[in-house]
């Protein structure tokens, strides 16, 4: 299972096609227009809630739903590794990847150069692997891998 949120996150994650390719792949990322168009060109595409930490308010319920979401799925696709490049919609499908020991790959994002993700300070205690796109980066993830940008 290869996930992210939409926008800049989703187009590093779909950098990896080659990756994807090779194996039975499904692609989980949050449903908007831009998403429901990738369905032409990626047969196995998914689809979580669209949700936002802007509102403090609604915060728990739009986590809610999609951690509700996220257990369906996980029971439909069954994967044995599960990849990302963030960001917050991942967490519940990582939390469920670990209690079912999953393989966990979480990819921080090519935007930072020299400070973490929210959701890379989150899941770098947990995760199998933990990739850095800048070398820079293995100061703030030591046991991070740097094998270059996805691009």
């Amino acid at each position: 299972m290869f996930i992210s949120s939409t926008g800049g996150h989703l187009e590093q994650l779909l950098g990896l096609k080659k990756t994807m390719d090779s194996f039975e792949s499904y692609i989980v990322t949050e449903k908007d227009s831009i998403t429901t168009d990738l369905r032409k060109d990626y047969i196995n595409m998914k689809y979580l809630p669209f949700f936002s930490r802007q509102n403090k308010l609604l915060f728990p319920f739009q986590f809610f739903k999609v951690f509700l979401k996220s257990i369906i799925l996980f029971i439909q696709i069954n994967p044995q590794v599960i990849v990302s490049t963030g960001a917050g919609v991942v967490i519940p499908m990582f939390l469920l990847g670990k209690i079912f020991n999953k393989k966990l790959i979480f990819i921080e994002s090519f935007a930072k150069t020299d400070s973490k993700t929210i959701t890379g300070k989150i899941c770098y205690p947990f995760v199998d692997v933990f990739i850095v796109q800048w070398e820079e980066m293995l100061e703030l993830y030591p046991k991070a891998k740097y094998f270059g940008s996805i691009y």
